[in-house]
This record gives C-alpha cells, structure tokens and sequence, in this order.
C-alpha cells in the first residue's frame, strides 16, 4: 500500500474503534489529512507506527461523581480525565465543566492538546478532561461540592510530574480553587504545581486569565504582518463571551482595533461605535448575565436573537465560544462580507466544510492548536514559577507569552512553506506538532 492507502486504512480503524465520537473523528482526520507527505519523507515514521500510537491515548479515565444541592439531593454527574501523551513531559491539559462534555469530547481535546503544547515548544505532554456537570445556575456552595467530590477521584492521577490540569468551559479560578482545596486536603501536600490557574496570592501566574485570548491577537498580529496589515483599524468579531472572547477583545482594542460584535449561547451584540468592553465585563463577570442585557446601556447597540454573528461584516473574525460554531452557512457569510483572516481562540470552532470554504476564497486561517496555545502556554510559565518559588510580573509575563506565540507561528509559517504549502498554517502546525512529539516517541523506544 501507498502512504495514503495506509492512512486511510487508519483512519477507518480508528474509526470503528472510537465508534460514536464524531469530534474525536474529526480531529484525527484533519491531521492524518495534513500528514501524508512528511510520512511519506520519513518512513520511520510509519515502521515504527507512529501515527497509530499518536492517536491512541495511554490512560482513559471515567468516573462518577456524586454530589449534594443545596436542597440536599443527591445528583450524578460522570468525570473524565484522558491522559493522551506524555512523550514531551507531564499530562497538562484543561478540565471543562459543561453538560455536553462525553468521552468523545475529551479525546478530541486531549488530543489537539498534544500538538498544541508541542508547538510551544515548552516541555509538556498532552491531556483533557472534564464533567457534564453544568455550573450555570449553582450556588458556590454547591461547586464547592462537585469539585470536591470531582477531586476525590481525580486527585490519584495528577501532580507536578504527572498530570497539571487547568480551567476550560465552566472552569474558572473559583472552580481552581475548590479543587485545589481538595487536592492539599487529600494529599496533605501544598504541590503548586499540582494544577494552574490559581489565584494569584496563592501560586497563580499574573497574565493566566487573559493568556488565551491575548495569545490568540498576538499570534492574528503575525498573520497580518505576513500579508502586510496590521491590526490597527481593523474590524473584529468575537464570538462568545467569556474569558477567552473577553480578553481577545480586550488586546485587539489595545493594539488598535475595532471590536464591534460578541455573542453567547442566546444571540448576539453589534455596536457600531466599538464594544464597550467594560460593559460587557460587568454583565459576564460580575452579574453572569446575558449578553442582550448588553443594549440596555449602548443606544446604538443591537441585539440579535440567534442568528449568526458570521453574518456582520469584518475584517478578522475570531471564534472564540465553541467546537463547530463556524459552519459552512457562516463560512459563505463572511467570505461574501469579504474577510482577510479567521482564527481559532475556541479548540475546532470551524467546521471542515467551513475551512474548505474560507481556504478556497484564499482567506487566512489560524487553526486552534496554534492560535490558542496561550493558555497552555502561560499555564506552563505559572509551573515554572511554582518550581523555582518565584512571582513574576504582569509585563514580564505578557512579554514571555508573546515571544511564545511568535515562535508558534514561525514553526507553523515555516513548517507550511518547508512542504509546499505557503500560508497554510493548519497543516504547518500539524506536521510542525506531529514531528516534534513523534522524535521524542522515537527516541523513548516503544512505550
């Protein structure tokens, strides 16, 4: 058989292995697809059946994880945590809480996650989990309580040369905190580097909260320096609006853009005058509002009831909610509204179709597992603060985070342009990922 025979004899497999996972599917088959030609260069790669032992996971977790109401009734909610490769260092990889969250999910992530901690180039492994339990609507006191019960379980697989879980969807610094609570309870040991995203009198790392959307805008400023833009004038639409849309917002106004659209779960806000930011601070962060509660303090804002935010006109448009929130419908609407350039601030927000679409119309694209990586990124810089009992500042760390996401791109620009394939950042970053953590597999011998 040929290399693409090969590879799509995998593909199939894994397939009928993972039976039922439709967003695990659909990541494994976005890298294979970018895959085939280094294979092909380096036929170490398939004698020593890499690509098969990069998409199997070395542990699976799933357990039950009972918990109390306020009322006192008892609720079971299912946990997950995938180990997925350890070959660069300890598991390291977030937890989401959301009622969507299923094995299928959490593989994908994992995932994604092997290859977007290799292009830091920083040394950590790659893992994910998470529960379908929804904190939307619950009292503190009663996410106290699922997340201790979530560390009874968990806690026997994790610490700082194992396994360093951080927040997600539905996992903030109060969340962090809970577990983390449990964790010292449970092994009576202060082992900062047992989880990031802690508060910052107590081992956090300054820069976390904003890490993954201000990478997002650093690694969108390099994209446009490579087409000869910048981001100064530039409409922006966010989607979503939680940390990740916030803060992606929040660097792009700084550097000089006009944000005018975000969403949430319910519809979506334009403000041709530019998003009020801390507005929408107030009614996310500190209310847990709806984002249509938005209108009632900008005149000129309006809100749309469902719909599709793809559907404003912009410049740069950047997914930041949701896997597959970008679909093919969304992908037209924006190709017709004419926009340069979309990147990923959520993990998989855009559909395969969607990127085929934008591809074709010869718009630049930012895959997650690049775009995104500022979170891992600074998440790693938090464990190297814990490890040496150091507190660095807001700027010093802003300022590591962006040589972090400068390096991303490069190894992706370049990547792409090494196998014929200028500006193609998906595949840059897969095979840029896939051949760093595949020599260091090669090097460890069989495991």
């Amino acid at each position: 058989m040929n290399v693409e025979q090969q590879v799509e004899v995998l593909r199939e497999r894994l397939f009928r292995r993972n039976a039922g996972e439709p967003e695990f599917h659909q990541a494994i088959t976005e890298v294979l697809e970018s895959l085939t030609e280094v294979v092909r260069r380096d036929p170490r790669y398939s004698d020593h059946s890499l690509l098969e032992r990069l998409c199997e996971p070395e542990r699976q977790f799933i357990f039950r994880v009972p918990w109390q109401d306020d009322d006192g009734r008892t609720h079971v909610n299912r946990g997950f945590r995938v180990q997925f490769n350890s070959a660069l260092g300890p598991y390291k990889g977030g937890l989401r809480f959301h009622p969507s969250v299923n094995l299928g999910i959490v593989k994908f992530l994992g995932f994604e996650q092997t290859f977007k901690n290799a292009l830091t180039g920083l040394p950590i492994g790659g893992g994910k989990g998470g529960s379908d339990f929804d904190p939307k609507g619950r009292s503190d006191t009663e996410i106290m309580r699922f997340c201790q019960s979530f560390m009874i379980e968990l806690h026997r697989y994790l610490g700082e040369h194992v396994d360093i879980p951080a927040g997600d969807i539905g996992v903030s610094g109060r969340e962090i905190g809970f577990l983390f609570g449990q964790y010292k309870r449970l092994t009576n040991r202060f082992e900062s580097g047992a989880l990031t995203g802690k508060g910052l009198n107590w081992g956090g790392s300054r820069v976390r909260k904003e890490a993954t959307g201000y990478g997002l805008v650093f690694f969108v400023e390099e994209m446009l320096n490579a087409m000869g833009r910048s981001l100064k004038g530039t409409t922006v639409t966010v989607s979503g609006s939680g940390n990740v849309a916030i803060y992606a917002a929040q660097k792009a106004i700084q550097l000089g853009a006009k944000v005018i659209a975000c969403s949430d779960s319910s519809g979506y806000v334009v403000d041709p005058d530019g998003l009020d930011l801390e507005l929408v601070k107030e009614i996310k962060e500190q209310r847990r509002g709806r984002i249509h509660e938005y209108v009632a303090g900008r005149p000129k804002a309006t809100y749309v009831d469902g719909g599709s935010i793809w559907e404003v006109p912009c410049e740069v448009a950047l997914p930041c909610a949701t896997q597959n929130e970008l679909d093919e419908r969304g992908a037209r609407a924006l190709v017709a509204n004419r926009v340069h350039l979309v990147a990923e601030g959520a993990n998989m927000p855009t559909t395969p179709k969607a990127i085929a679409i934008l591809r074709e119309a010869g718009v630049r694209f930012g895959p997650g597992k690049a775009a995104n990586a500022g979170g891992v990124a600074t998440s790693a810089l938090e464990m190297q603060q814990n490890a040496s009992r150091d507190s660095w500042t807001f700027a010093y760390t802003e300022g590591r985070l962006s040589e972090i996401m400068k390096g991303i791109f490069r190894r992706c620009a370049e990547t792409a342009e090494e196998f014929g394939h200028p500006h193609d950042y998906v595949m840059g970053a897969n095979i840029a990922g896939f051949r760093k953590v595949a020599e260091a597999m090669l090097d460890q011998g069989v495991i």
